[in-house]
């Protein structure tokens, strides 16, 4: 770790790689890490003397990221892509009800309650679409478990067991399904070859504007904060 002064500073992640043949600088959309690669051969001081020279286009690209956005009581939450009111209210666990999502308790633990809501909403979800995709393909999964993954949107083991993040439940339900087929296809083809796609091409035609939604808007669905 590395940081360039400034206001504010800036925290750079120093990664050597193999396959490096030059410098080469990242900002990720999820989180704001900015990440500086360098060829094994490298100097340290080589590579903070890049970073300085890129400190405009760092801050730049820092000052594009999208504002964080905090789920509280008389605020509002994507629910499978439609932005709904969260709104108090009485009985045990939230619910939608009259297009807003009502939830119960104190006020303070709205946004807790709201996390666990799309949760299981997101795993009711996800399984259906797995199950139906599993069954078109004629191969089983083992397992599905849910994550706040930054990194990736699901993934598939060599045994079988699917992972998916739950924020996927915030977009548009065709996205969600994208990504269950996505998944679901790695069962049969375990890369991204020509004979994985049409894998998921089989699974689900038109899939090509739900990956695109997904690239274009899936930092915003990481930039809710659930107050964790």
């Amino acid at each position: 770790m590395a940081v360039l002064p400034g206001s504010p500073p800036l925290a750079i992640t120093l990664r050597r790689s193999a396959r490096a043949r030059r410098f080469s600088l990242r900002v990720s959309r999820v989180d704001g890490r900015v990440t500086l690669s360098l060829p094994p051969w490298a100097r340290e001081a080589e590579a903070l003397a890049f970073a300085r020279e890129k400190e405009g286009w760092i801050r730049a690209a820092l000052a594009r990221m999208p504002a964080g956005r905090a789920v509280v009581m008389g605020g509002t939450v994507l629910v499978e892509g439609v932005e709904v009111a969260i709104r108090p209210g009485t009985g045990r666990a939230p619910r939608i009800e009259a297009g807003a999502l009502v939830v119960p308790g104190d006020a303070d633990r709205a946004a807790a309650r709201v996390a666990a809501y799309l949760k299981v909403l997101a795993r009711a979800r996800l399984q259906a679409a797995c199950d139906r995709h599993a069954g078109a393909l004629g191969r089983p999964y083992t397992r599905l478990t849910l994550r706040d993954t930054r990194s990736r949107w699901g993934s598939c083991a060599p045994d079988g067991a699917l992972m998916f993040s739950w924020r996927l439940v915030m977009a548009p339900p065709e996205v969600l399904d994208y990504v269950a087929a996505h998944e679901v296809a790695h069962l049969a083809e375990m890369n991204h070859s020509p004979a994985f796609w049409a894998v998921v091409a089989r699974l689900l035609p038109g899939y090509a504007a739900p990956r695109a939604w997904l690239k274009r808007n899936g930092h915003d669905l990481h930039a809710v904060s659930f107050g964790d």
